[in-house]
């Protein structure tokens, strides 16, 4: 049996979101899996190997634009049907790029200021980093245009372009994190935030947060900080995962789990 206050909890960090409509994914889900039009396999609502939607227009699922750039560097060994990554790729298309090791994006900081989101001794906050850069005497802001209700618009300013992540087991994190050519990446710790994720690896503490929910969090940590009010603008990068978390718990209720 689950503790009644962690349920509750989970649910209540879930609540509020500002969401696109469900309704497309119950429809999807009352179809049940479909195939693949890429790779043939069957799935549900979309295909992790292919990163592509199943049963599901384009239409039905929002796109968000986000802030900045996002890497994500997925371990080789990470079960693609487990992932969250793909949410992310499938849902900012636009700025989000998931790469399997030991394939990295091209990090070049003479050109743009990247961070890694990763816990460690030297690891800063999101609140640090204008500090971070400024300090470096060449701290390439980046300028972003925020549409106002007035037809006008606000600039502001964020210390950073790109964010990387690693998509992987907290065992398996090592082999990537350890690689040289991340060595020169400054890093940045999430506030601590219990995870809502229903394949919560056995053994760690519950503040270790699936690859969507660290990506969610950290953009909004860096909105509430360098720019305007929130107001959910990244909300629906849990489109899916809040779906299927209320999907899960209802099963799980039905079996007398919860």
């Amino acid at each position: 049996m689950s503790d009644p206050d962690t349920v509750a909890a989970e649910e209540g960090s879930l609540s509020g979101l500002k969401l696109a409509s469900h309704a497309p994914l119950d429809d999807a889900q009352r179809a049940g899996r479909m195939k693949c039009s890429r790779c043939g396999a069957s799935r549900m609502f979309y295909c992790y190997s292919c990163c592509a939607l199943v049963g599901l227009d384009p239409h039905d699922v929002p796109s968000v634009k986000l802030p900045v750039k996002i890497d994500i560097i997925k371990h080789p060994n990470e079960t693609d049907g487990k992932s969250t990554a793909v949410q992310a790729r499938l849902l900012a298309p636009q700025d989000v790029t998931i790469y399997t090791y030991p394939c990295i994006p091209d990090l070049d900081q003479s050109k743009e200021n990247i961070v890694l989101v990763f816990p460690g001794p030297d690891a800063m906050t999101v609140e640090k980093l204008w500090d971070y850069f400024s300090a470096s005497g060449q701290p390439k802001p980046k300028r972003l245009k925020v549409e106002k209700p007035n037809d006008e618009a606000e600039t502001h300013t964020c210390p950073i372009q790109r964010v990387i992540f690693i998509d992987s087991t907290w065992n398996q994190t090592t082999r990537i994190i350890t690689d040289e050519r991340l060595q020169a990446l400054p890093s940045v710790e999430l506030k601590s935030r219990r995870t809502c994720f229903w394949r919560h690896q056995r053994g760690s503490p519950n503040t270790y947060l699936a690859t969507i929910e660290a990506i969610y969090y950290f953009l909004k940590d860096l909105h509430d900080q360098y720019l305007p009010v929130y107001k959910g603008e990244y909300d629906n990068l849990l489109f899916f995962f809040s779906f299927l978390h209320k999907l899960i718990n209802k099963a799980k209720q039905a079996a007398g789990k919860l």
